[in-house]
């Protein structure tokens, strides 16, 4: 990433940072969909398809789909519930942080130029 005084990164550094941010946010979701599957495969005794319907739908924050029976059921439905929150906005901060940091970028590198145009003036009045 660049520093603040330096120019804007070129179109194809700004993309292989968002493809990085994608794998990362990848590495991040899958592990994540894979437990919630087996989770609801083996604790509330869902088929597959079922237990994968579950978990993306809570790993989104749409909220679960089918009601768990057993105790042991409800109670990782509870954790993963929890756990998913965390890694939904991890992942929304992992894909972002790059648009973020070029918008950001692109404002203080806007500001540096205006300040540069009023010259001893716009200084003064700092």
């Amino acid at each position: 990433m660049e520093h603040h005084h330096q120019p804007l990164a070129t179109r194809r550094a700004y993309l292989l940072r968002r493809l990085r941010s994608l794998a990362a946010a990848a590495s991040i979701i899958l592990p994540s969909l894979g437990l919630g599957v087996l989770g609801y495969h083996f604790f509330g005794r869902l088929g597959w398809i079922d237990a994968l319907l579950n978990a993306s739908m809570i790993l989104t924050g749409m909220g679960p789909v089918d009601t768990m029976q057993s105790v042991g059921a409800k109670i990782f439905a509870s954790c993963y519930a929890l756990f998913s929150g965390i890694v939904f906005i991890t992942t929304a901060g992992v894909l972002l942080g790059p648009v973020v940091h070029r918008v950001l970028h692109k404002f203080h590198l806007q500001m540096d130029a205006g300040r540069e145009k009023g010259g001893k003036q716009s200084a003064s009045k700092e």
